[in-house]
């Protein structure tokens, strides 16, 4: 039998989603694609499941898109296959994903983790966009998150010359989140993934919401939706609960409601 596309597990309320592609090193292909929009979107509508970790492995979270397939598309069969419509498909995943990156990071795979709402990388990942070295460029959003989460000049150096960036490199132009060892990088991803998934999913989720919306909308737009979203927190269970819990100076059993 073949081998599956992705590996799915569940550890408490955290899932994990790992890319199963190690000989292609997780060149994203249709069919993975397809797998990993499947199984975010069980996870997502798992009750018992708060937070989603992506990985890849240790040489690899997706070293790109799969360029045989983009080869041997046409402009017409690459825009009926709708194949970057499944990266809107992740946008839409409310559960919140981390991404748990070890070695290489780069085109689509690069755009993959930007998708995700926090980057876990390894000590030996590497982050870029080299399309223009196959006389294309981004295609899943690459040239708008990368320019947003680096800033315009570096974004510019990394997509018009290819240039990698190391994890600490990235970590210093905030692209990633945090950095780990080598050998720790998955556990470390699920330990973030762990205290995402210990907190409110109510809060979480709308905090989750607020902060894409800073990158989408003008400031003020983004405060009164920050500011409806709290009143809406506000009016949970779950929020009732943390504030006794404060007050009482014990640990708070957040239910989602």
């Amino acid at each position: 039998m073949a081998e599956p596309n992705v590996l799915v597990e569940r550890d408490g309320r955290v899932g994990i989603v790992r890319m199963n592609r190690p000989q292609q090193l997780n060149a994203l292909s249709g069919e993975l694609m397809d797998a990993i929009v499947e199984a975010l979107a069980e996870l997502d509508g798992d009750e018992e499941i708060r937070a989603i970790v992506l990985a890849g492995g240790d040489r690899a979270f997706a070293a790109g898109a799969d360029i045989n397939e983009l080869a041997s598309g046409t402009p017409v069969t690459l825009y009926e296959s709708s194949r970057l419509e499944r990266w809107d498909a992740i946008r839409k995943v409310r559960t919140p994903i981390v991404a748990a990156v070890s070695g290489f990071c780069l085109g689509g795979g690069c755009e993959l983790a930007m998708l995700c709402d926090l980057i876990v990388a390894s000590e030996t990942a590497k982050f870029g966009q080299p399309e223009i070295n196959l006389g294309v460029l981004p295609g899943a959003g690459g040239t708008q998150r990368l320019t947003r989460a680096v800033g315009k000049a570096l974004a510019m150096d990394m997509i018009l010359t290819g240039r990698m960036l190391s994890a600490r490199e990235a970590l210093a132009h905030g692209l990633v989140a945090r950095v780990a060892a080598a050998e720790a990088w998955l556990e470390e991803a699920k330990r973030v993934a762990g205290e995402i998934a210990a907190k409110g999913p109510i809060a979480v989720r709308l905090a989750k919401e607020a902060i894409d919306a800073a990158f989408e909308s003008p400031l003020q737009a983004g405060i009164e939706l920050e500011r409806k979203s709290f009143y809406l927190a506000r009016a949970s269970e779950d929020a009732g609960e943390g504030l006794s819990a404060f007050v009482e100076k014990r640990k708070p059993d957040f239910t989602g409601r």
